[in-house]
């Protein structure tokens, strides 16, 4: 995978984990009420409100953000993958969490909690690709360093 690519993804997983984590961490009653929004409730549909536990969600979503944003401003492939194998390890448990737990939730909410939590997952996998290897022309500097960022 090219590195331009690699640093986009970086950069959606990096806001995705933001995103829920600040909504999570900071506001737990509104998360666990309305969470995603846009008239839809994905968490309120899966039991009662525990503060400790949304709080938790919202630290795990900031720690891997953090990560994240470490990987894409340190250039470093290894780090990058590491990004990526939390976000895909974290990715395959919470869908299939989601996907046996759909009781409850509209047709709309189900398709949508599902595909979102698909796309998370996919950007993980993603950042765990080999980096496109260098042409004919360039010389050979891969080693733990992506150099034509």
């Amino acid at each position: 995978m090219n590195t331009a690519l690699r640093r986009i993804v970086l950069a959606i997983t990096a806001a995705l984990g933001i995103f829920v984590g600040v909504w999570a961490a900071a506001f737990p009653d509104s998360f666990y009420s309305e969470f995603p929004g846009l008239g839809f409730i994905w968490v309120a549909v899966d039991g009662p409100f525990n503060e400790h536990l949304i709080r938790d969600v919202g630290g795990l979503y900031l720690a891997i953000a953090a990560a994240t944003l470490l990987a894409l401003f340190s250039r470093e492939l290894a780090a990058t993958r590491a990004v990526g194998v939390a976000w895909t390890v974290f990715g395959v448990l919470h869908l299939s969490y989601h996907a046996s737990h759909l009781a409850g939730m509209s047709e709309t909410d189900a398709i949508g909690e599902l595909l979102s939590l698909s796309v998370s997952l996919v950007l993980g996998i993603i950042l765990l690709l080999p980096a496109r290897r260098p042409s004919a022309q360039t010389p050979d500097t891969t080693n733990t360093k992506e150099t034509a960022q």
